[in-house]
């Protein structure tokens, strides 16, 4: 029995169940950057996503990976209030003057929840499209920034259950709203 025991163990140790989700999210996160940012060396691209903010796992992996990304994405958003204060103070005197301490009291919680998520997801690249581009955009929502939809086609190999995690906003359906014609017109 396995009471009180949360979370799924995908058959691999506590090491690595903690690796595959920081990875995930990491990947999620990482589709989110510009085109130029997947040139390599010899100026050549590499594997760039079909759709940004999206990727393709397992049922069960989505399910699991989905509380971490939102837990993310709700610390940038705690930071963003403090970044832009601290952005309204920025100048450049010198270390211990009144206006530098003030500086330093309004930008420490952000630089805090950085170095928190961070600490949760390990890659840098990832955590500064999170603050630059993610957080903003879901500046005015409360929660709910990712969906996960299943996939009708299993995976081939093993017939495992496949999903789409992605953000949302993007690429929601917008029902359009009927007009309706006042009763004394004839059609």
């Amino acid at each position: 029995m396995r009471h009180r025991s949360k979370g799924r163990k995908f058959g691999r140790n506590p090491n690595h169940q903690r690796a595959l989700l920081k990875s995930l999210v990491s990947a999620l996160f990482l589709t989110e950057r510009p085109e130029d940012d997947y040139l390599d060396s010899e100026k050549k691209l590499k594997l760039v996503p079909k759709v940004q903010g999206r990727i393709v796992t397992t049922l069960e992996k989505a399910k699991e990976v989905r509380p971490l990304v939102e837990k993310c994405v709700t610390l940038a958003r705690k930071a963003l209030k403090h970044q832009q204060e601290a952005d309204k103070l920025a100048t450049t005197p010198k270390k211990g003057t009144a206006v530098w301490e003030k500086w330093n009291k309004t930008i420490a919680p952000a630089i805090a929840y950085r170095r928190r998520v961070l600490q949760l997801i390990g890659n840098k690249k990832a955590v500064s499209i999170l603050f630059s581009v993610i957080a903003p955009r879901f500046e005015n929502r409360n929660g709910g920034y990712t969906r996960i939809l299943k996939l009708a086609t299993p995976r081939l190999g093993d017939a495992g259950k496949r999903a789409i995690l992605e953000f949302v906003g993007v690429r929601d359906r917008v029902k359009a709203e009927k007009v309706s014609l006042p009763a004394n017109i004839e059609k």
